[in-house]
C-alpha cells in the first residue's frame, strides 16, 4: 500500500447461522458448537488507506451504536496484527467503517469487520502471513473471527475455530430482519437450559434450496428459545418472515436478527419490500449468500 494509492475497500459480510447446535461446554466456560454458516453479499464495508497517523471513523445507519475507542474490534484487530508483525512495515492507516448491520444482532458484524481489517491490512502492509496465522490472531480476539476470515459456506465446530468449507453450496435468496433489538450473546448463553445437545446431522448430498430446507427442518438453533425468552420481538420477526412467504425462517446466532430462506433472489426482494412497508423502523435486507467459489475479498 504505497502512499497515494487509492483507497481499498474490503467487504465485511453478515454471517448467518443457518443451524447452530450447542454440544458442550469447556472447563474455561467457552461453549462448544456445531454450526452451518453462510455469508451474505450484504454487510458492512471497510476502507483502508495510508495516513500520517492512525485514524478510525464510522458512517452508516448504525454508526451511532458503534464505539470508536479501543474496545472496538476493528482497532483491536489493527493493533494485534501490528504487534504480531512488528512496527517496521506497519505504518499508520486511516480505517473507515460503513456500519450497515445492526450491532449485537447475531450476524457477526463486529467479527466480520475485524476479519476485513486483518485481511485488508495484511494485504496493504504486504505482510508475509498466511491464512492460518491470521486465523490465530483473529481467534485471540473473538471465536467468530476465524469463520469470518473464511467468509464461505462452512461448518464450524469447537468454539467456532474448527472450520470445514462446504463446496458446491448453492447461493441462497435470503431476507434478514431485525426488530430493532440488541441481544447480549453472554445473556443468551447464560440462559441456556441445556448445553449437551446432539451434533448436526450429515448435510444433504445436493445443497440446493429444497434439499437445504428439508435438512434445516431437522436441525435447530439451540440459542433461539433462550433468546426469545429474553426478547419476545424475535417471535414477531419470525412470524413476519413466514407471512411474507419464507420457505424457512429461523433466528441467526444469538439474535435478534432472523433470516428467511427464499427460492430466488427476486422473490426475496419482493418479500423484503413487503416487510419494510409494514415495519418501516426495522432492519430489513434482501440479499444472497456467497458460494464457496465466490470472491469475498477486497475491491479497489
Amino acid at each position: 500500500m504505497e502512499s497515494g494509492q487509492r483507497v481499498r475497500i474490503w467487504p465485511a459480510p453478515a454471517k448467518i447461522n443457518l443451524a447452530l447446535h450447542v454440544t458442550g461446554r469447556r472447563d474455561d466456560g467457552y461453549h462448544l458448537i456445531e454450526s452451518l454458516a453462510v455469508f451474505t453479499r450484504f454487510g458492512d464495508r471497510i476502507e483502508i488507506a495510508l495516513a500520517e497517523r492512525d485514524d478510525f471513523s464510522v458512517s452508516g445507519r448504525y454508526a451511532p451504536d458503534v464505539p470508536v475507542d479501543g474496545s472496538n474490534l476493528v482497532l483491536r484487530a489493527r493493533d494485534a496484527l501490528r504487534q504480531a508483525a512488528g512496527p517496521r512495515g506497519t505504518p499508520p492507516v486511516a480505517i473507515k467503517l460503513e456500519k450497515n448491520l445492526p450491532v449485537a444482532s447475531g450476524v457477526g458484524g463486529g467479527s466480520s469487520d475485524a476479519a476485513a481489517v486483518l485481511r485488508g491490512l495484511a494485504a496493504g502492509w504486504q505482510l508475509d502471513i498466511d491464512d492460518a496465522a491470521l486465523a490465530r490472531i483473529g481467534l485471540s480476539l473473538g471465536a467468530d473471527i476465524p469463520m469470518c476470515l473464511a467468509a464461505r459456506p462452512l461448518i464450524a465446530r469447537g468454539i467456532g475455530e474448527e472450520l470445514s468449507i462446504v463446496p458446491d453450496f448453492s447461493a441462497l435468496g435470503l431476507v434478514l430482519v431485525n426488530p430493532g433489538k440488541a441481544v447480549s450473546t453472554a445473556d443468551v448463553f447464560n440462559a441456556l437450559s441445556r448445553r449437551d445437545n446432539d451434533a448436526l446431522p450429515p448435510l444433504p448430498r445436493v445443497v440446493d434450496f429444497h434439499g437445504l430446507r428439508n435438512w434445516l427442518e431437522i436441525t435447530r438453533n439451540d440459542l433461539e428459545p433462550a433468546a426469545r425468552a429474553i426478547e419476545p420481538a424475535i417471535g414477531k420477526a419470525l412470524s413476519v418472515l413466514n407471512k411474507a412467504g419464507a420457505g424457512f425462517a429461523r433466528m441467526s446466532g444469538s439474535g435478534a436478527t432472523c433470516f428467511g430462506l427464499f427460492e430466488t433472489g427476486n422473490v426475496a426482494k419482493r418479500a423484503a419490500a413487503d416487510i419494510r412497508a409494514r415495519q418501516p423502523d426495522w432492519f430489513v435486507a434482501a440479499t444472497r449468500s456467497m458460494t464457496a467459489e465466490a470472491d469475498a475479498h477486497g475491491q479497489d
